[in-house]
C-alpha cells in the first residue's frame, strides 16, 4: 500500500484555509494537521507556496456521445486523462437513451463505454420518453446502479426532448425514490420555429444558431420546469444556466423556499457572441452549442449568482467535435453538431478570472468546483473534502503557475480550443487520483481503467439542509 505525505501547502476546503500536512495511505486520506511525520517509504511532495485542494468535480460532462449523426472526439480515456491535467478528478457524464430505449440497456452501454476511464465517474440518466417501464427501471438505476440524478431535455425537439407530460411523471417518480431532476432549459418547440425562421430568411452560418435560441426561450423553459417541480416537490438541479433570465427564475425560486440549484459553465463566463461573428466559419462552428454564449452584458449577472449563491456549480458540458464534424452544419447552422471542450482548462479560466480578479475567495472555488457538486449529488465527503477518510483526491494547486491555453498543448482530443490564448495564473502542479499522482511536472500519468464508477445514494443530506434552511425564511401566510 503506497503511502503519499503532502508536507507545507495551505489546505483550502471549502469552509477554511489553514497551514497542514496531508497523509495519503491506500486511496484514502489517513491524516491532516501540522507537522505530520512520515512512515518510512512513504513518498514527500513538497507543496511550500501552493494550495493543496480537493480534486475538482465537473458534474456536466459526454464523453462519446453519439449526438446529431456523430460521435463526440473524447472518450472517457482521454477526457479523464485530459481532467486529471487541468485538476479535475472525477466527473458525472450522462447516459441518454434513445426514445423508446431501456434505460438499463442504454445505462450499460455507457458502463461498458466508462471501463476505459483514468479517474472516477458517474452518471446522470436522462429521461426521453415515459412508460410504466421507464418508471420501474428510474427505480432500479436508483437502488441497484447508484444513480440519483435524471435529466430533462426541454430542447431538441423530434429527438430527446420532454413534453410537460413526461416531465410530470418523471418528476413524480423521482420524489418517490428520493432523486434530483436535472434540466436542460430550453423552450424546444420555440428553438425549432425560430431555427425556420431564421434559416429561411437566408442566415444558414453559425451566427444563426444565438439567432434561433435568444435568452427568453432559455428563461421560459427554466421558469416552467422549476414551478412544475414545485407543484409536485422534488428538488431540480439547472444544467449550463447561460443568461439574465434562467438566473432570475433561479432567484425567484430559492427565495421563496424552494429547492433549487443551479449550474454555469465556464465558458459561459468568459465568452460571448461575437464569436459567432468570426469571419472564419471553422472558427464561429467551433463555438456552437445549446445554450449559445450570451451578448457581454450576462456574464457580469452570472459572476454575481455564484457570489451570491444563488448559482452552487461550475461546469463545462465537455462535449468535443472536430473540424471535420463541425463542417457537417457548413451549409446549414441546425446541422453543426453542438458541442465545446473545457474540461482540462475549467479550474484554470475559473482561478485566473474568478480568484485573482476578486470575484470569489479561495474557498468559494472549492466549493464551485467541486465541494457543492459533491453535496448536491451526495458523495460528500467521500469527494469535495480533505478529511480523514475521504477518497485521496487532491490538487496541489500552485497559484504562481502560469499557462497559455492552447490546442497546441492541451491534453483533449479534439482540434480546437474555445479558450485559445487565454493566460491563466494559477494551475495545478499535482494531481492526485484515489492516492495515485495522474498529473506531475507537466505530464500525464494516468492508467487506462483505473477509474470506478462512484454510487451515488437517493435522499442527499444536502437537499434536506436546504430545505429547513429556506423554511426559516417562508413568511407567514395571511388571514383573510
Amino acid at each position: 500500500m503506497s503511502t503519499i505525505l503532502i508536507k507545507g501547502g495551505t489546505v483550502v476546503t471549502a469552509e477554511s484555509e489553514r497551514r497542514a500536512d496531508v497523509l495519503i495511505t491506500g486511496e484514502k486520506i489517513a491524516a491532516v494537521g501540522p507537522d505530520l511525520t512520515a512512515p518510512d517509504g512513504a513518498r514527500i511532495l513538497d507543496a511550500g507556496g501552493a494550495y493543496v485542494l480537493p480534486g475538482g468535480i465537473d458534474p456536466h460532462t459526454h464523453m462519446e456521445l453519439p449526438f446529431m449523426g456523430t460521435k463526440a472526439s473524447e472518450d472517457f480515456f482521454t477526457g479523464t486523462s485530459a481532467a486529471a491535467a487541468g485538476g479535475t478528478t472525477s466527473i458525472i457524464d450522462f447516459v441518454i437513451p434513445g426514445p423508446g430505449q431501456s434505460l438499463l440497456d442504454a445505462h450499460a452501454t455507457w458502463m461498458g463505454w466508462a471501463e476505459k476511464a483514468a479517474c472516477d465517474y458517474s452518471f446522470h440518466v436522462a429521461v426521453t420518453w415515459w412508460s410504466e417501464q421507464v418508471s420501474h427501471e428510474m427505480g432500479v438505476l436508483a437502488e441497484q446502479h447508484g444513480i440519483n440524478s435524471f435529466k430533462h431535455f426541454m430542447a431538441y425537439k423530434g429527438a430527446i426532448m420532454c413534453d410537460d407530460e413526461v416531465l410530470i411523471n418523471s418528476f413524480m417518480r423521482a420524489r418517490e425514490l428520493g432523486a434530483i431532476c436535472t434540466l436542460h432549459c430550453e423552450n424546444g418547440d420555440l428553438v425549432y420555429r425560430l431555427q425556420e425562421e431564421v434559416f429561411n430568411k437566408g442566415i444558414t452560418g453559425p451566427e444563426g444558431h444565438p439567432a434561433s435560441r435568444p435568452p427568453w426561450v432559455e428563461g421560459e423553459a427554466a421558469n416552467r420546469g422549476i414551478r412544475i417541480a414545485e407543484a409536485i416537490g422534488t428538488p431540480v438541479y439547472l444544467v449550463h444556466n447561460s443568461c439574465i433570465q434562467s438566473l432570475e427564475a433561479i432567484t425567484r425560486a430559492r427565495l421563496e423556499g424552494q429547492i433549487v440549484f443551479g449550474e454555469v459553465l465556464a465558458q459561459h463566463l468568459v465568452i460571448d457572441d461575437s464569436v459567432y461573428r468570426d469571419p472564419d466559419w471553422r472558427t464561429a462552428a467551433h463555438y456552437v452549442m445549446s445554450p449559445p454564449f450570451r451578448p457581454p452584458e450576462h456574464q457580469p449577472a452570472l459572476w454575481r449568482g455564484l457570489q451570491s449563491g444563488m448559482l452552487q456549480t461550475t461546469a463545462t458540458d465537455h462535449c468535443c467535435f472536430c473540424t471535420p464534424q463541425k463542417a457537417m452544419g457548413r451549409e446549414d447552422f441546425r446541422k453543426i453538431p453542438n458541442g465545446t471542450g473545457g474540461v482540462e482548462d475549467r479550474m484554470s479560466v475559473m482561478w485566473e478570472h474568478g480568484v485573482r480578479t476578486g470575484r470569489i475567495s479561495p474557498s468559494e472555488f472549492v466549493a464551485l468546483t467541486s465541494t457543492n457538486a459533491a453535496r448536491i449529488f451526495n458523495i460528500y465527503p467521500q469527494k469535495g473534502a480533505i478529511e480523514p477518510g475521504a477518497d485521496a483526491d487532491i490538487v496541489i494547486w500552485d497559484p504562481n503557475l502560469t499557462r497559455t491555453i492552447s490546442v497546441e498543448t492541451h491534453h483533449q482530443n479534439v482540434d480546437f480550443n474555445i479558450f485559445e490564448g487565454m493566460e491563466c495564473t494559477g494551475n495545478a502542479a499535482v494531481t492526485i487520483s484515489r492516492g495515485m499522482v495522474v498529473w506531475e511536472n507537466g505530464e500525464l500519468k494516468t492508467e487506462r481503467g483505473r477509474g470506478r464508477a462512484i454510487h451515488r445514494p437517493c435522499w442527499a443530506p444536502y437537499w434536506e439542509t436546504q430545505r429547513k434552511r429556506n423554511a426559516l425564511r417562508e413568511p407567514t401566510p395571511v388571514a383573510r
